[in-house]
């Protein structure tokens, strides 16, 4: 191998590294089941009557209620954008009446294995930290 082959192919690999650092992988991106949380100090299981499902897109979510012989009901739309470990979600609709629709909140996020843990302050002042686990 001639050296102006070794510096071509050394620079091709150093292309395909520069290239593939900048691509970004969207870890919300999918299902997502909730666990429980724990609420202002207090741990709250997942609900056992029915089944709370967030779905995140590139940009925004949806959430459902899941019941058994009925068909999802869509109780909240979202907005989200994630920034290092924190991720800024502003809902945009609530089929129930809601004070947060246009107001960002702020959560640190993490996942670990199949759990997604989302913890941050309420704009009424209520600490909360969700549990979600990986569903598709």
């Amino acid at each position: 191998m001639s050296i102006k082959t070794i510096y071509k192919t050394g620079c091709l690999v150093i292309l395909g590294l520069i290239i593939t650092s900048f691509n970004y992988s969207n870890p919300l991106k999918g299902t997502w089941e909730y666990c429980g949380d724990v609420f202002n100090g207090k741990v709250e299981g997942a609900p056992t009557e029915y089944a709370l499902q967030r779905k995140y897109s590139s940009k925004n979510y949806e959430s459902f209620l899941l019941e058994k012989g009925e068909k999802p009901q869509k109780y909240e739309v979202g907005d989200y954008s994630l920034n290092a470990d924190t991720c800024i979600e502003t809902q945009t609709f609530s089929a129930q009446e809601s004070k947060l629709i246009g107001v960002s909140i702020h959560y640190l996020y993490s996942i670990r294995n199949d759990t997604l843990t989302l913890s941050g302050t309420l704009p009424n002042g209520n600490a909360v930290k969700e549990f979600w686990k990986k569903a598709k």
